[in-house]
C-alpha cells in the first residue's frame, strides 16, 4: 500500500454518504484520497427506492463509483450492513479488475458466506419484526431504530436520527452468492466496535476471530464510530491502510 491510500467508504442501513461528514476531511488532511458513495434509496437518494432495489442495486453503485473515478489500489471499507455490499464488489472485481482493491475493511460489519443473506445471522425475533415492519409499507422498506441502538446519545443521537431513511427490504432476506476463496485472497479487516456492542454483529465477530486470514482490531465504541470517535477511526484507516 502507497502513503498516500485511496478509500471508498460505504455506510450501513438507513445511513447514507452524510455519515462519513466527519471522517471525510481527516483522512483527506492525512494525505489520503476519500470517496463516500450513497447507496440507492436511501439518504439523499432516498426518492429512488423502488421494490426493484436490491443487494446487487448497492453492488453496482459501489462499483459504479470506482470505474467513474478511475481507482486502483482501494481501501473498500464497508459498515454494518455494508459488509454484504463490499463482499459482492470484491467478487466482481476482482474477477474483472484485479488491481481494483488493495484491502476490504468489515467495520463492525455483516461477513456473509456464499449464499447467506444479511437476515440469515440475525435471531428470529429480529427477523420477524424487521418482515412485519416491511409489511406496513408493502413490503417496499423498513424505518431505522433510534440511534441510540448504535451507543449514541445527545447532539450525536439527534444527529443521526434527523438524518437516516428507511431501509430496501427486497434485499434483506436475498442471498449473496460469491467466490469465498476469491474474496479472502484480499487482504481483510474486521473492526470490532465494543462499547456498546451492537447484538446483530455478534455473529460476524465470533467469525473473523475463527477463521484464518482475518486482522482484527477493536474500537471501544458503539457501532457508528464514523459519528462517535472520527479521530480514532480516521487514524485506524490510515494505519490499516498503510500495513
Amino acid at each position: 500500500m502507497t502513503a498516500s491510500p485511496t478509500f471508498v467508504l460505504v455506510h450501513g442501513a438507513w445511513h447514507g454518504a452524510w455519515c462519513w461528514r466527519r471522517v471525510l476531511p481527516l483522512l483527506r488532511q492525512a494525505g489520503a484520497e476519500a470517496h463516500a458513495v450513497t447507496l440507492t434509496g436511501v439518504g439523499e437518494r432516498a426518492h429512488l427506492l423502488t421494490p426493484a432495489v436490491d443487494l446487487h442495486t448497492h453492488i453496482q453503485d459501489v462499483i459504479g463509483l470506482i470505474d467513474a473515478e478511475e481507482l486502483s489500489d482501494v481501501v473498500l471499507v464497508g459498515h454494518s450492513y455494508a459488509g454484504m455490499v463490499i463482499t459482492g464488489v470484491a467478487d466482481r472485481l476482482q474477477q474483472q479488475r484485479p488491481g481494483a482493491l488493495a484491502r476490504l475493511v468489515y467495520l463492525d460489519a455483516s461477513v456473509p458466506d456464499p449464499g447467506t443473506a444479511w437476515s440469515t445471522p440475525h435471531s428470529p425475533d429480529t427477523r420477524q419484526a424487521r418482515s412485519a415492519a416491511a409489511a406496513a409499507s408493502g413490503g417496499l422498506s423498513f424505518p431505522p431504530p433510534d440511534a441510540s441502538v448504535f451507543g449514541l446519545d445527545g447532539a450525536d443521537r439527534d444527529w443521526v436520527n434527523r438524518r437516516q431513511t428507511p431501509q430496501p427490504f427486497a434485499l434483506y432476506h436475498q442471498p449473496l452468492q460469491f467466490d469465498a476463496a476469491r474474496v479472502a485472497g484480499l487482504p481483510r479487516t474486521f473492526i470490532d466496535c465494543t462499547a456498546p456492542a451492537l447484538p446483530t454483529i455478534a455473529p460476524a465477530r465470533l467469525k473473523v476471530r475463527q477463521e484464518p486470514g482475518w486482522q482484527v482490531l477493536e474500537m471501544q465504541t458503539g457501532h457508528d464510530p464514523m459519528v462517535s470517535a472520527p479521530l480514532e477511526l480516521a487514524h485506524l484507516l490510515m494505519q490499516v491502510a498503510a500495513a
